[in-house]
């Protein structure tokens, strides 16, 4: 054990452990695993390296991969994050925010998940938000499990054929280990069809709906009649958000809806080979208590300050087991402080000249590809920052040529469109460029 000086563990530690477990040695430990499975020979590790030559050999590394302009959505959106966030987040304060366990020394922690969960809340205009879940696909299966927690023995959940794929996929699978029934809505036009809607809920077994608010073809989604078909049935509307879309379209408290989800990567958080993102759920004051994760609520201390305490911990290691919510809020904390420093910054104005910026540029790249007689248009209705077009050409060789020249775009769907996403990062001149490729 000298060579591991840092090891809690002594000698004699071990050898009391394993005497309790009944075993001599730690090869006993991996006595199941087959002989030829069990590499016994040295480790090929490279030789020791200064810390300029580690730099140097992951420079190399980072230096394979191509640095693309992404043209890309489908949930993950490359919106510009300003320079001041990693520093704040980085901050000593925050390096280790984790969950708040101990609310007397968590005050900081407590203090800005409160602001985040108070933005959403804005965002959402619905009572109350949560923080947090660990994205957008796994809050949308959150909300799935509260409609039927907060139903009176109705057991099937109705999901929009225009809802992400990952998300489908993600609320698919909690379903089947829930025993929960899905069935779903179709899309007609590129939008959710209420007609489809009302069909289904003739069943009588319907607790709920999730529907996009913008959806996986980049379409604003209109949905006049859908809470009041769904509450006529006594069913909760859940709608699926990109949540920096909110500052200029209509919320789901306008829509009346039950439930908001979504993903907040699209606030500020930048793109990470698939993360950490932070998925976000709030809902009206009566569902609260179906919430999962925690809530963080404000008070006073003894003194009469201003503090704040978790108000609501519907969570296993908080409760019995069999009367949680769900454990999955292993708290996405530090990506809920990255949010709440952005929309501090970004502010009502900011936001919307972003989606502003992001509208202009994608209906110009819009016009632009239609003109290369190149694509044909597949939806007549509205689109924000994100649309798919019908390719006349070859897909894999387009998506080759846009790689060489630069680009990630022309993103392959199941119907087998193309779909291109513009945010308020890409130039009128970047745009140009890879029209030009095409």
């Amino acid at each position: 054990m000298a060579g591991f000086c840092y090891f809690p563990q002594t000698g004699e530690d071990i050898r009391q452990m394993l005497d309790r477990i009944g075993v001599t040695s730690m090869d006993d430990l991996y006595c199941d695993v087959p002989p030829e499975f069990l590499h016994k020979e040295e480790l090929n590790l490279p030789d020791a390296m200064s810390e300029q030559q580690v730099r140097h050999f992951f420079e190399s590394l980072a230096a394979m991969d191509p640095k693309l302009k992404v043209f890309v959505g489908a949930g993950a959106y490359d919106h510009y994050v300003p320079a001041v966030i990693p520093y704040i987040t980085s901050r000593s304060e925050f390096l280790t925010a984790y969950t708040p366990y101990q609310c007397e020394i968590s005050q900081g922690t407590l203090r800005y998940i409160f602001e985040y969960q108070t933005m959403i809340c804005n965002l959402t205009g619905l009572d109350v938000s949560n923080a947090s879940v660990y994205d957008g696909s796994t809050a949308a299966a959150e909300a799935m499990r509260m409609c039927v927690a907060c139903a009176r023995r109705k057991n099937t959940v109705l999901l929009s054929k225009a809802l992400l794929p990952q998300v489908l996929g993600v609320v698919k699978t909690y379903a089947k280990y829930a025993g929960i029934r899905l069935a779903f809505i179709e899309a007609e036009g590129g939008r959710t069809s209420l007609a489809s809607l009302k069909a289904q809920l003739e069943s009588g077994d319907v607790a709920g709906a999730i529907v996009p608010s913008v959806n996986r073809y980049g379409i604003v989604e209109d949905l006049t009649g859908f809470a009041e078909a769904l509450h006529a049935c006594d069913a909760l509307l859940v709608q699926y958000c990109d949540p920096s879309a909110l500052a200029v379209l209509k919320t789901p408290a306008e829509w009346d809806a039950d439930i908001a989800v979504g993903d907040g990567q699209s606030l500020g958080i930048p793109l990470c080979y698939g993360g950490p993102y932070v998925g976000f759920m709030a809902c009206k004051k009566a569902y609260m208590r179906k919430l999962p994760g925690r809530i963080v609520g404000q008070t006073v201390d003894a003194q009469g300050r201003r503090a704040f305490v978790l108000t609501l911990q519907a969570r296993e290691q908080h409760i019995r087991r069999e009367k949680a919510t769900s454990n999955i809020c292993s708290n996405e904390s530090l990506m809920a402080l990255w949010v709440t420093v952005y929309l501090s910054l970004m502010g009502p104005e900011g936001m919307r000249q972003v989606n502003a910026k992001s509208s202009a540029g994608a209906h110009y790249l819009y016009e632009k590809l239609l003109e290369t007689g190149k694509f044909e248009p597949v939806f007549d209705a509205p689109f924000l920052k994100e649309f798919v077009l019908k390719p006349l050409c070859n897909v894999n060789e387009l998506q080759q040529r846009l790689c060489d020249a630069g680009f990630f775009a022309a993103l392959k769907t199941e119907e087998g469109y193309v779909s291109f996403c513009v945010t308020e990062k890409h130039n009128r001149a970047e745009i140009d460029a890879l029209v030009a490729a095409i």
